[in-house]
């Protein structure tokens, strides 16, 4: 879940004034002697401290896309995002509609995971091997279908190639959604044992039939 927060960043007024004092004590004064330099910096520090005084620190509100308390947790839910966002411009591009169906199967487990991540950090390692690994070597692949599709590549490897990933798309969406469902899978049997219980006491107060 996206939050905002407010950086507070330091004028820059007060650095420019006080390095203006030294160009103005270079010009007026023979800044080659020692009592030349300690004036200018006295100058320049009285400048700077005024200036600060004067200009007050700048609030910038930025929207940081994931606030899960972890900074490796926000990195990796932010890396996958902008794989799936790679996908999903892929998909654009293509043009077979079995293979197009399996990218959006893929796009809508990913964006199911990152939701369910940010929801519950805990389970951030579960999804490790899928953020580091197989979603950037599944963009990769479908990167290279799309440029020999563009490319209009023929020859018997190329035809085989695209053959591949054809075939093994389909796998490839079921691997996601696969992982999608492994994350939930601890709430499954809690939410099962709860159905069983209550379901016992109904059936003991005679409540069910």
């Amino acid at each position: 879940m996206s939050k905002w927060v407010e950086i507070k960043k330091k004028p820059v007024l007060p650095f420019y004034l006080a390095g203006l004092v030294w160009l103005v004590g270079a010009i007026l004064l023979p800044i080659y002697s020692l009592w030349a330099v300690v004036a200018t910096a006295a100058a320049s520090a009285a400048v700077f401290v005024v200036a600060s005084r004067l200009c007050p620190l700048r609030v910038v509100r930025k929207e940081l896309p994931y606030a899960t308390g972890s900074e490796d947790v926000d990195a990796m839910l932010e890396g996958i995002t902008t794989k799936l966002d790679a996908l999903h411009q892929l998909n654009e591009g293509i043009p077979d509609a079995t293979l197009s169906d399996a990218l959006a199967r893929m796009e809508k487990a990913g964006r199911g995971i990152v939701a369910a991540v940010d929801k519950m950090p805990e389970k951030a390692n579960q999804v490790d091997r899928f953020a580091r690994y197989y979603l950037p070597e599944v963009v990769k692949i479908m990167t290279s279908y799309a440029n020999m599709e563009a490319g209009g590549i023929k020859g018997e490897n190329a035809a085989q190639i695209l053959g591949d990933v054809q075939k093994n798309a389909g796998t490839m969406a079921t691997a996601f959604e696969n992982q999608l469902d492994a994350l939930y899978s601890a709430e499954a049997m809690d939410i099962s044992t709860d159905i069983e219980v209550l379901d016992g006491i109904l059936k003991g107060q005679n409540l069910a039939k």
